[in-house]
């Protein structure tokens, strides 16, 4: 089994500007600034025979080229049960559509429809029990984010390693 997902990296300079805002969580696991990235369709664990299948209609969608920006700060979660911090990505029609390609794709090559509402993000870093009080000073601190648009030319099909003890989703 492989865990898969499909998405779109950062440039340099805007994950440079993300990795300045991780920290102010004790004990939070930062993302690396090479691992940032903005989801398309989290696959989750799939046989290789389905993987292929999935790599080759992934492989055929077309990309035209559009602009992203991220916009705000937030977490998944509430209180205790907090699991993440991230980053918001804001309202793009062309990201809309290249993540329902990607959905697209995904049933074709037999897997099931994902049922989640699609949330852009770029998930900056995971928690585990932390204290509601810290995360919600981190957002006010961060609330404020705008990045610079930046050019989508072209999107990947990644794998994933899980940590030992935790189940964290992108």
């Amino acid at each position: 089994m492989i865990r898969l997902f499909a998405a779109l990296s950062l440039p340099p300079n805007i994950a440079l500007a993300l990795g300045e805002r991780q920290s102010g969580l004790g004990d939070a696991r930062w993302r690396s600034l090479e691992s940032l990235h903005v989801t398309l369709r989290f696959f989750g664990d799939i046989s290789e025979p389905i993987a292929a299948d999935l790599d080759a209609e992934l492989a055929g969608l077309t990309l035209s080229g559009f602009e992203l920006a991220l916009e705000g700060v937030g977490c998944f979660g509430e209180g205790a049960q907090i699991a993440a911090v991230w980053a918001g990505v804001a309202d793009s029609p062309g990201l809309r559509r290249l993540a329902r390609a990607c959905e697209m794709a995904a049933r074709r090559a037999g897997l099931k429809p994902d049922t989640r509402r699609y949330r852009p993000h770029v998930t900056l870093a995971y928690l585990r029990r932390p204290d509601p009080v810290a995360v919600a000073g981190w957002i006010q601190s961060n609330n404020l984010l705008r990045s610079p648009s930046f050019s989508a030319e072209d999107f990947g099909l990644y794998s994933r390693c899980l940590v030992p003890g935790f189940d964290g989703l992108d």
